[in-house]
């Protein structure tokens, strides 16, 4: 027997250690425990401040909408020409006026129409069926338009209808 304990010492090794997986447990249980701590912390607003304030911030900084009136435009029919894959173009809008200007912008309605239709019969075939075209050819309309009733009366121009058939 004396041989073999000289044996082991001989080799260098150690012999197994019974409570060496306590501390690696121990670390593993404290580490869920404080994140399951963190989280209900913020979770109760302990910490981070809560969800209920953050809300209410949110809602006390948003701005009233400025007072819109639209006008419609009744729906255009544009005939495109034998080259193009699509026969009409049907466009109907919508003018964003202040409030104090839409009477007035309603009055010059055959002029907008006139001047929407002429552009629109203008424009190269291959420029309508481009699917990214639609915001060059809102703002060319929209400056027509503003030429047509005056600076300042219509802000935007609000595509409601833009159809190739």
């Amino acid at each position: 027997m004396a041989e073999t304990d000289e044996n082991v010492d001989k080799t260098g090794e150690d012999p197994p250690k019974k409570g060496s997986k306590l501390p690696l447990i121990l670390g593993v249980v404290m580490a869920v425990l404080g994140g399951g701590g963190g989280f209900m912390a913020v979770q109760m607003g302990l910490i981070g401040g809560s969800h209920e304030e953050a809300h209410e911030e949110a809602v006390e900084e948003a701005e009233e909408l400025p007072a819109l009136a639209f006008v419609p435009m009744e729906t255009l029919v544009i005939n495109l020409p034998e080259s193009a894959t699509a026969k009409h173009l049907l466009f109907t809008a919508q003018l964003e006026v202040e409030p104090a200007y839409s009477q007035e912008v309603a009055d010059l309605m055959p002029r907008v129409v006139d001047v929407l239709n002429g552009y629109l019969r203008a424009v190269d075939i291959a420029e309508l069926e481009n699917p990214t075209a639609l915001v060059r050819l809102r703002a060319q309309m929209l400056r027509r338009v503003q030429v047509v009733v005056g600076d300042g009366r219509v802000k935007d121009i609000l595509i409601m209808e833009f159809v190739l058939n």
